[in-house]
């Protein structure tokens, strides 16, 4: 089996996530976990789906999309999730430390959230999950399967395998 043919996609894994939740923070050993097994085989796709009862959840989205364009969109976003406490007690002041820690270019992160360049790729996100029925994060989708993440992350890696393996079995024997 060549996994390394320039026409095979890869398997595409949506993570529903909001960066103020502990429990999105309780899945980031399982992403690092698929992202080893798989490497390019997955396309690991940040969904936002930021919730009402965390007030620095909307922001956070929207930074991580700027974190995203300026290159470091996966450090970000574990950097945050890993602080989710600093976060609910600083707010915008730690979104930002971030951004510094991490070397990005601070001004225009903090444009970024001033202007609002982000708003319509979370509120896009937010809509697309609750049309598919995303009620709470972590939530999964894989070839068309939710997995819900929120209520319990025993056996989610297992089953998010299972589907991969046999999907690039599926493309393997096309």
């Amino acid at each position: 089996m060549n996994d390394s043919s320039p026409d095979r996609a890869a398997v595409v894994l949506d993570f529903w996530c909001e960066l103020q939740c502990p429990d999105c923070r309780s899945a980031l050993d399982d992403l690092r976990a698929l992202r080893a097994r798989y490497g390019d085989r997955l396309e690991l796709r940040l969904r936002h789906f930021p919730l009402e009862k965390h007030k620095h959840a909307f922001a956070a989205a929207q930074a991580a999309e700027e974190a995203l364009e300026q290159g470091q969109g996966w450090p970000y976003i574990e950097a945050v999730l890993g602080r989710v406490e600093e976060l609910d007690r600083q707010g915008e002041p730690f979104l930002m430390e971030v951004a510094r820690e991490l070397g990005l270019d601070a001004e225009e992160f903090d444009t970024a959230l001033i202007d609002g360049r982000h708003i319509l790729i979370v509120d896009a996100d937010q809509a697309e999950g609750k049309a598919i029925g995303v009620t709470g994060t972590p939530t999964y989708v894989i070839d068309g399967e939710r997995l819900d993440g929120g209520k319990s992350q025993e056996g989610l890696r297992e089953r998010v395998e299972e589907i991969v393996d046999r999907l690039l079995a599926e493309q393997a024997g096309a």
